[in-house]
């Protein structure tokens, strides 16, 4: 009930519709923004006291800068959701941020995006009922020891490419993908979350704020101070987190702008007007004064990545946005020829797994009993399931 519904109609759950009883310190309930990083505080669990007409309340599972994200259970369906609350303040309303996550999320239905299921507005909150996943790429890296099945990665990359392109073909960029941002259900399905700083690029103007997507996911024309930008700011970022999935580590983990440009330019060499046009006239370059590196061979740095791979990383990392591969080209790219024909049929709301040909390996490093999954034979599928 209320699926859908416009935040301004004042949407209400039917009494006992959510129930909060179900309490988890970990997975993607408790992933909630303050200036940029994580926090999860204790959870405490409050009988008797009523929220939203059912008998328990969660407090302080996660708390953020403009809210706290709750792990419940629906009456009807029995289905796991995450419920992020949002706190209004009446002289202010609603924060931006949730404004935008709401208007953009209503409306993209994609097997690769998280479901928002219903919005409950009241006087002092709003609340986004999302769809449950169990955990996110960072948690999925750690549970299998920074060591990812090479065949994982791709499917993963193959995910998080297919929800992209969906949001990029509606004009909307995500603007801040890094591994916590991608959620992972027990499935092995990818899907992108916290659309908190997307925006939809239709707006009549070009220029948007240069603080966004987290630092080591940033791409350089950002970091040097450019507002006018489009879907090749995500694309950047998607590169980063290919590397990240196929080494076990991020790919340029700097603390500052200056040391992040200075991490880039060390790999990828340091640019010129020949690999990016008109950088040199850049003031914000010019006066960080970068020693000339020549760009290094990423087959060195990602010795576990086929040929095939290596030239999508490569794409996905050009300086020069007008050069930068798309995500709709990057789908089409030889590196996922293995994954069949079919994979390129799929109605927007299938899941990639419902092909009898794509199935997760076990993760050579896998640790974890977070993640548990059976090895695939050559010739034979296997599922992967949460325990």
């Amino acid at each position: 009930p209320g699926i859908g519904r416009l935040v301004s109609q004042g949407v209400w759950t039917p009494k006992g519709f959510i129930s909060t009883s179900s309490v988890s310190e970990s997975g993607p309930a408790g992933h909630v923004k303050t200036n940029g990083q994580q926090t999860t505080n204790n959870s405490r669990v409050a009988k008797g006291t009523s929220w939203l007409g059912v008998g328990w309340a969660l407090v302080g599972l996660a708390t953020g800068t403009y809210a706290t994200v709750f792990k419940g259970r629906s009456k009807l369906t029995e289905n796991l959701v995450a419920l992020k609350e949002i706190r209004l303040e009446h002289e202010e309303g609603a924060p931006c941020t949730a404004i935008r996550e709401v208007s953009l999320l209503k409306d993209l239905k994609h097997a690769n995006i998280v479901t928002l299921h219903d919005i409950i507005h009241t006087e002092r909150s709003l609340t986004l009922v999302f769809e449950y996943l169990d955990s996110d790429l960072k948690q999925y890296l750690d549970s299998c020891g920074n060591l990812m099945s090479m065949h994982n990665v791709k499917i993963f990359m193959f995910q998080l490419l297919r929800g992209l392109n969906y949001c990029h073909k509606r004009k909307i960029l995500h603007r801040d993908l890094k591994p916590q941002n991608l959620l992972i259900n027990d499935k092995g399905e990818l899907k992108l979350a916290d659309f908190g700083l997307a925006r939809a690029k239709s707006v009549p103007t070009k220029t948007y704020s240069n603080e966004v997507v987290t630092l080591w996911y940033r791409p350089p024309d950002v970091l040097l101070g450019s507002t006018e930008y489009s879907t090749p700011i995500d694309m950047w970022g998607v590169g980063c987190i290919m590397f990240e999935m196929a080494t076990g580590r991020p790919m340029f983990p700097g603390a500052t702008v200056k040391e992040e440009l200075h991490l880039v330019f060390r790999l990828m060499g340091t640019p010129t007007d020949d690999t990016w046009p008109s950088i040199g006239s850049n003031q914000e370059f010019r006066s960080y004064v970068f020693p000339q590196y020549r760009p290094q061979a990423l087959l060195n740095h990602v010795p576990r990545l086929d040929t095939e791979g290596i030239d999508l990383l490569n794409a996905l990392l050009m300086f020069d946005t007008r050069t930068r591969v798309s995500s709709e080209t990057a789908l089409h790219h030889s590196y996922f020829l293995s994954l069949g024909e079919n994979i390129h049929s799929l109605a927007d709301t299938a899941s990639v797994f419902s092909l009898s040909e794509v199935r997760l390996q076990k993760d050579p490093g896998h640790r974890s009993s977070v993640f548990q999954a059976q090895v695939r034979p050559t010739t034979t599928s296997a599922l992967w399931s949460c325990c």
